[in-house]
């Protein structure tokens, strides 16, 4: 090759190789101070998009999970205002059989009612709990599409009975008589609105729906696995829970001041004793369905709470937090007038009416834990999803940090070896000065 001066293509071809070795030693240099083996996506479009979103998914998983452990804190707030009310309401109950006890005078039961009413009032003292300013067992919060009757459900009667059955024809669900003689008598209380009214007459010939229909505020019906008792909240058909046959009492007006707070009935023979082996599988009529108000409002609005625990769209929980209120727990009226144990057959009357509120309150009770479950274990799901996507991410992103410093000083020698070889062939053209001496 001819000595040349004006183009010297070593120089140029070694400055062309030290801009290419710049180069990959400035992306070396950026993975390794960042970790990261993609940081634009100049270094690789497809993988920059997928990691890209693969963050977002991140950051979504993980508000998810702190959503599910914030929800998981107001319905432990819902909790202890519920757990607290069926304490209350284990005392009451004590308190009721104390007071249907003739040991204790006028006077006794007196001063135990002052504490049945302090009790109660607690109890609406506990409904009005909130959590970041919302009320939560109030009845606000609850996703009644239609208001719904009392239904007080008795299985304790031979599959063959019928309403219409005589009370001296009345087994037991093994078939046994009740041995209720027409010489008898029978006591029927119930109790409304706070409330407790009684009914009372000679068993004679009497057919066992005229125990309920004579209240004037309820009706009794029979169920099984194709009569239906009613409807619920959400407007489905109720049955009874094994669909086998039933006797059931149903307020006659829904909501709940229409609700029918207890329902007892006694048998006792002609001489006033209580006839116990009938009055135990008569006094059976247990909280089956709870009275409750339709949710005011739009059908969106009566959605009651809505937890979002996913990362997309309508990924939700809702809960429904029915009424906790001392009136909705049939323990008093609309007008503040409490159930009563100032006599022995108030008080007896009362027992029933506070096992059916118990019952009302365990069933929210389980309802709240139920979720708090579902919470612990959805939390437990969007972080183990969380960390997956991140280790996919991880995957895409993240630089092997061994190799990415095998690179960087690979890269560092050969860029100093090409300013050294730029230098050298740069010192080529001067040779040509030796031809001009």
């Amino acid at each position: 090759m001819g000595m040349v001066v004006k183009n010297n293509m070593s120089a140029v071809r070694t400055l062309n190789i030290l801009n290419q070795n710049s180069t990959a030693l400035q992306k070396s240099l950026a993975k390794v101070s960042s970790g990261m083996k993609i940081n634009s996506a100049q270094d690789d479009a497809s993988g920059y998009a997928i990691s890209e979103r693969m963050r977002v998914r991140i950051r979504s998983l993980d508000q998810a999970n702190q959503n599910a452990q914030n929800d998981s804190s107001l319905m432990k707030t819902a909790e202890g205002a519920v757990a607290n009310t069926v304490e209350i309401l284990r005392a009451l109950k004590e308190k009721a059989i104390n007071a249907a006890n003739d040991t204790n005078t006028d006077e006794d039961r007196a001063t135990i009612q002052k504490e049945i009413d302090q009790f109660i009032d607690q109890i609406d003292d506990n409904a009005l709990v909130q959590f970041n300013g919302k009320y939560l067992v109030d009845g606000s919060k609850n996703n009644a599409m239609t208001s719904t009757r009392t239904i007080l459900l008795n299985q304790s009667l031979a599959v063959s009975t019928s309403i219409h059955s005589a009370l001296t024809d009345l087994r037991n669900r093994a078939g046994d008589s009740l041995e209720i003689m027409s010489t008898d008598y029978y006591q029927v209380s119930w109790v409304q609105n706070g409330r407790i009214s009684f009914k009372s007459g000679r068993v004679g010939d009497t057919e066992l729906t005229a125990l309920a229909d004579g209240t004037n505020i309820a009706s009794m019906t029979q169920g099984s696995s194709v009569a239906r008792l009613g409807i619920n909240k959400f407007g489905n058909d109720v049955y009874t829970p094994d669909r086998r046959a039933g006797i059931a009492v149903l307020s006659k007006d829904p909501g709940v001041a229409g609700q029918l707070s207890g329902f007892t009935i006694s048998i006792m023979d002609s001489e006033g004793n209580v006839k116990k082996a009938a009055n135990a599988a008569l006094d059976q009529f247990k909280q089956y369905q709870r009275a409750e108000n339709m949710t005011e409002g739009d059908v969106a609005e009566r959605q009651a709470l809505n937890f979002h625990i996913g990362s997309e769209a309508n990924v939700a929980i809702k809960v429904g937090l029915t009424d906790m209120r001392a009136e909705a727990l049939g323990l008093k009226g609309s007008d503040n007038a409490k159930i009563l144990v100032t006599t022995k057959e108030n008080a007896n009357a009362s027992i029933n009416v506070i096992e059916n509120a118990l019952t009302k309150a365990l069933d929210q009770q389980t309802t709240i834990g139920a979720i708090e479950a579902r919470l612990e274990y959805t939390s437990a799901n969007l972080t183990t999803s969380s960390e997956n996507v991140q280790a996919a991410e991880s995957t895409i992103r993240d630089a092997d940090m061994a190799k990415e410093m095998t690179a960087y000083t690979k890269n560092n020698v050969l860029l100093q070896s090409a300013q050294a070889m730029l230098a050298q062939a740069n010192q080529n053209s001067s040779a040509v000065l030796s031809l001009l001496q």
